[in-house]
Order: structure tokens, then sequence, then C-alpha cells
């Protein structure tokens, strides 16, 4: 039986817990019956997105200072994570971008299935923009950013330097550098873009933002800055880059309409400092526009490329393997002369064929009795048989090693060829057969097995110009920060000491001089503003004309210049490449003159100010 006090609070209990009840019944009333249109617009319209800010790529730049590749403002359209599109949105969003269907149906279930929203299209028209913001309502799994986008400011130039984006595969997401980074992301793909991914992507940022159901953004609530990749600084002349690339363009269409070689449309040429290695242009024909890379390429582009069948993408200065021609003729006289094989006043009669062999000259041309440097000029091919079977193979290749042939130069670029020294080992792995002396006589003049890459010869001739001494071709000069401050000095291959004797050097280095001079196979060059030094080259090609190389340093006396051309199908190395190296060496040494001048004429200018 219960006390009148227990009764008592009993009965206050039961009041307070009837307030409570009364109180949260008027909550729930006013929520559900006075507010419940407002809540049920804000949670059918309202959502949260998280949202990742792409980081700008570091600008790369020229030696002095030209942007090559920037990134500026663009639209990107991603799809949402975790949302399920719908065969119709699928279609729909097809439609409207120009795309396959079953492109955007693999991105929309990667999308579904991930925590990470997707690029599906970057780069975005004004008329895409348009047709999508049409649209959006029923397309509620869309985000539309402005992105921070890859542009090339030049187009074609500089293309197999500087590489090109894209949007990170399945497969590189799970293998090599790029495993582990979030799907939808911009990276490297080629070239120094491939190279420096690390540096030049910077960090991606955060953002939570609160959208309406068509995806609009109403107000950004939480979100952490990007912070914008490093730059880099090369060792390209821009000036010099473009030109030779304008003037390669001008030869070979010149060749194909004159009739003289009717398929040059793929070529190669490199230029560096022989005395550092710093590469100063780098051009490989047929080009290619990286611009159509970014966001994403068209059918229409990939097409053009894809079906070109001289290898646009290919990077002919660092992948093209060649015969060398006579441009090889440098290791087979550095080679005799070194071993003492012949001596440079020796003469060695020229009757158009060798004694040993039915092998000659091109035409049938005899030069009857002749020395190493009236052979050397006029590039004579008996006399240069009689050398390499003197040498031998093994000094043959003993001395293309020393040169840097066999094996990549190290340039940072992705993929370099190594290229092939011709040898009894090659010809058993290559055709299963024996070693002869016509196999020789074809390796002596860079011939036969022999394959290089153009910067292969391009270093092959700086480490004549430099006196014997090998700097490897590098591309970047410097790591920068935003501010341009330096932030890394890449580590380079060091340079080396080639092993040849100073007094056979000095032979090679007048041979390549008489080249250039009249009664040498390049003697128009002595024409230029300073003389030079130079090399020609006919290679023999079993698919259609002969390759043709033009190389050459400038000036001959205290070198900052080489070059190294080379024209395919172009027919005859004096024809096809000489015109692109004499026209790049006539417009840097006039340039180089009027500097000189305007450099001495400075300090009598100031004279005469003070005075």
């Amino acid at each position: 039986m219960f006390t009148h006090t227990a009764a008592d609070r009993l009965k206050k209990m039961l009041a307070v817990a009837l307030a409570v009840f009364v109180v949260l019944g008027i909550r729930l009333a006013w929520l559900q019956l006075y507010k419940g249109m407002y809540y049920g617009r804000q949670a059918d319209g309202n959502r949260m997105r998280n949202a990742v800010i792409m980081a700008p790529r570091g600008r790369i730049m020229d030696i002095h200072g030209t942007v090559l590749a920037d990134s500026s403002p663009g639209y990107v359209l991603s799809l949402q994570a975790g949302h399920a599109f719908s065969d119709q949105e699928t279609e729909l969003l097809a439609r409207l971008l120009g795309l396959r269907k079953e492109d955007v149906r693999e991105k929309a279930d990667r999308a579904a299935n991930t925590y990470e929203q997707i690029v599906i299209k970057g780069e975005l028209t004004p008329q895409e923009i348009t047709s999508l913001e049409e649209h959006m309502k029923e397309l509620p799994g869309l985000s539309l950013d402005l992105q921070p986008m890859r542009h090339y400011l030049y187009k074609e130039t500089a293309a197999h330097v500087l590489g090109y984006v894209g949007e990170v595969s399945e497969t590189q997401l799970k293998q090599g550098k790029y495993k582990g980074l979030p799907p939808g992301s911009i990276v490297g793909k080629e070239g120094l873009e491939f190279v420096y991914d690390d540096v030049l992507r910077g960090k991606n940022g955060r953002k939570t933002e609160e959208v309406d159901v068509r995806g609009k953004v109403i107000r950004d609530l939480a979100g952490q800055a990007p912070v914008s990749g490093k730059g880099l600084v090369l060792t390209l002349d821009f000036g010099l880059q473009q030109e030779l690339e304008q003037i390669m363009d001008k030869q070979l269409a010149a060749l194909r309409s004159s009739g003289i070689a009717p398929n040059a449309y793929a070529a190669a040429a490199v230029a560096m400092d022989p005395n550092t290695g710093a590469v100063r242009a780098l051009v490989s024909r047929p080009g290619f526009d990286p611009n159509w890379f970014v966001g994403g390429i068209s059918s229409a582009h990939w097409k053009l490329i894809n079906e070109n069948r001289f290898h646009p993408l290919t990077n002919k200065v660092i992948n093209g393997e060649y015969p060398a021609g006579s441009t090889f003729k440098v290791v087979t006289g550095s080679a005799a002369l070194d071993q003492h094989k012949v001596t440079p006043e020796e003469l060695i009669f020229d009757s158009g064929k060798h004694w040993l062999a039915d092998m000659g000259n091109a035409g049938g041309e005899a030069l009857g009795w002749i020395n190493f440097q009236t052979a050397f000029a006029m590039s004579d091919n008996v006399y240069f048989y009689e050398m390499g079977r003197r040498a031998g193979i093994e000094n043959l290749n003993a001395y293309a090693e020393r040169y840097g042939f066999g094996k990549p130069t190290g340039i940072e670029l992705p993929g370099e060829s190594a290229g092939l020294i011709a040898g009894p080992a090659a010809k058993k792995k290559v055709f299963a057969e024996e070693w002869t002396l016509g196999d020789t006589f074809n390796a002596a003049i860079g011939q036969g097995l022999t394959l290089v890459t153009p910067v292969q010869i391009c270093q092959m001739l700086a480490a004549v110009a430099a006196d014997g001494v090998i700097h490897p071709p590098y591309l970047v000069e410097k790591v920068v920060n935003a501010d341009g401050s330096v932030y890394q000095v890449p580590e380079r291959p060091k340079s080396r000491k080639l092993e040849v004797a100073p007094e056979t050097l000095r032979l090679i280095q007048k041979g390549l001089k008489g080249v250039t001079q009249p009664g040498g196979t390049g003697a128009w060059f002595a024409n230029l503003p300073v003389p030079v030094a130079g090399k020609t080259g006919t290679a023999e090609n079993p698919h259609g004309q002969d390759h043709g190389w033009f190389i050459a340093y400038a000036p001959a006396e205290k070198p900052d210049l080489v070059i190294a051309c080379i024209v395919e199908q172009g027919s005859y190395g004096a024809t096809a490449a000489g015109p692109v190296v004499y026209d790049v060496l006539q417009s840097y040494l006039t340039q180089r003159i009027k500097n000189e001048t305007k450099k001495a004429d400075e300090p009598i200018k100031k004279r005469d100010s003070l005075q």
C-alpha cells in the first residue's frame, strides 16, 4: 500500500513525463506540418559533395624563360562517386559529349564503386557546357568544375621533348610509378611530362560543397587548397628549336615536291653544346600536337596519329635506329690511326673497288692515290674498307663503344634505344651466319648490321668537338619553385674522357674541316660566316630510298654547337640533310657574330657616355 508521500512523488513524475511528451509532440507537429514542405525541399534538392581540386602542373620553360607548357582554367566533367548511372543516363551523356556509349558505361561503373569522382572529359567546349547545363536535371550524378588544364603554348614545337598528359590508366594504378594514385588523376604520359611527373604534378586539394539537385554549388563548406607543382627550366633554346623545326618542315616539303624523295616525311635532328652536353634543340618528324591529349584525345585526332605510317608519336632522335653511313668513318678513322694501322701521309690506291672484294664507291668513282685527309673529306669508301680491314672488327667495335654506341646516352627521356654495334656475335644472333671480310668492310663505312640513333651520332661528334671529352646530353637545367628560386639541380651522367689519343683527334678534326672546304662533300658550307666542320652520310635502306645524314659543329675552332640531322628516305645526305644543317648554322652563326659585335661595342659606348 502506497504511503501519501510516495503517491505525491509518482504524480509529480507523471506530470513531468507528460510535459516532455507534450513538448515533443508540439515540436514534431511543427516540423511535420508547418516546416515539412521546407525541409522536404531541402532534403530533396540539397546534398553534400566532396570534390578534388586539381593542382596546377608546374610550368616548363626554355633556357631563356619562354614558357612552353603551362596550366590555365578549363571546365572538367566528372562522375560523382557512388552514383549508379542508368542506361538512359549513360546514353544521354555519350550523345552530349560525342563519346562511345561503352566508354561512358565503363567509367560510370567505376564511379559507382569508388570513393573518388571520375573525370569523364576535360577541356569542354562552350557548346558541350551549354548542352550539359540544359540536361543537368536529367543527369544528377555529374559535376561540372573549373580546373587547371595543361596547355602547350606552341602546339607541335618541342612536342617530343615535352610529351603530354592524360588520365592515369587502370594498369598504371596497379603497377609502375603511378601505383596508388586516385582514379582520374592527370599524369605525364610521355617525354619530360612523364619523367618529371612527380615534381610537375603538385598535390591536389579537396573541398566539401553544398549543391542543389542540378549539381550547382550553393556554398563551400570546407576544404584544403592544392599545392602547385614545381617548374622545369630546360636547356632548349626556343628560338633555335622553332627555327630548326621550320627549316626541316620546309626541306621535307621541298624534297617531296621536287620528286627527289617522294617519301621524305620522316626526319630527326638534335643540336647540343659540346662543352656541356646541354641540348639546345630536338626535332622529330612527323610531329603531333600534345594539346590533343589533354582531357582525352578525340577519335578523329587518334585516327590521324594511328594511321600515319611514319609514326608521329615516335621520338626518332632517341628511338630511330639507322645505319650510320659515312658518319661512322669518324670511328673507323679513330681506330685505324690510334692503333697505328695507317699514317696520315700514307697513300692508298683507289681504283673504284677494293682489290680483295667486289665492293667500291658509290657510282664507281675512282680517286687514285689518296691519303687520310683526302679520303675523309671526299668520303671515299675504298680507303675506309682498307682501314676497317687493317684495324679489324674487334678494334672497330671497341672504338664504337668508346664513342658511346651500343648503349643509351642517358638523356632524360623515356625508352631511349641502345642501337647495335655490328660484329660476329651480332650476326650470328640475327642471321645465324659467320662473319666475313665483306661484313668488316660494311661495318667500316657504317653499313650492314650497325644501327645508331641521332642522339648517339650527335654525342660522337660532340666528343670530337670537345677535344676528347664526352659530355652526355641532358635536357633539364634545373627544377624551380613557383617564385623562380631553384628547388633542385638534377643529377646528370658524369662527363668522361674519350680514350683516343690527342693527335688522332686532331687528325679527325682536320678531316671534318676538309669536308666543308672546296673539294669536300660539303664544300658549299665554306660560304658560312665562319669555318665549320662536318660530315655527310648516306645510309642504305632496304625498305626504300637511302637515308641522308649530315652532321656538323660550329665554329670549327672553339665550337659551341653540334648538330646531327637525318632525313629518312631522303637519298644523299648532302642534298637531303645538308640544307637543313646549313640554314640552321647560317642563322646561328650570323646571330652569334651580331651578339659578339654588340658585346664588344658596349665598353666603347660606356666610355663615350662617361666623357
